[in-house]
């Protein structure tokens, strides 16, 4: 799996000129899953990403996670139809992407969704027990927009296989 981890300030997902999910501060989560991934991917990426210290103290340095700042610290202030858990997960198979031949990328490595639907809603609830409260999500497959404030900015590349 890869995923592309940003600090923000806030971000949502539009479906059909809709938002279907938004938070405030927190973390946007593009999930790439591949064809060789399974639930040992998942489960490292699920404790990974939460733990990650990329929010700053008190003197400006980054030493916190998003479990240090709390869900208060992290609720988005929009409907109440929004999980306000200051992670928003989105699929993009785009991410395995492989651009050595030509110009055209290959997507031979990005799982089909046969076997990638399962996995991204296990990364879901895997969040979802860390952080201890609802993941908000984009819809797998979707034509989505996705709009985001990065702070910092800050932007991590994370791989489950190279476990780092």
């Amino acid at each position: 799996m890869r995923a592309v981890v940003q600090r923000v300030s806030s971000a949502s997902v539009t479906i059909d000129q809709q938002v279907t999910a938004s938070i405030g501060r927190g973390l946007l989560i593009l999930l790439g899953i591949g064809t060789e991934d399974t639930s040992a991917d998942v489960e490292w990426l699920a404790s990974k990403i939460p733990n990650l210290r990329v929010f700053p103290d008190a003197e400006g340095k980054m030493n916190l996670s998003l479990l240090d700042l709390g869900p208060s610290a992290t609720a988005a202030d929009t409907s109440a139809t929004d999980a306000k858990s200051g992670i928003l997960v989105v699929s993009q198979f785009t991410l395995l992407a492989s651009t050595r031949k030509g110009n055209r990328p290959s997507y031979n490595d990005a799982a089909r969704p046969a076997a990638a639907i399962p996995l991204y809603e296990l990364f879901l609830t895997k969040l979802e027990q860390v952080v201890g409260q609802p993941i908000s999500a984009g819809i797998f497959g979707a034509m989505m927009e996705v709009a985001l404030v990065n702070d910092g900015p800050v932007t991590l590349i994370l791989d489950s296989k190279l476990r780092e």
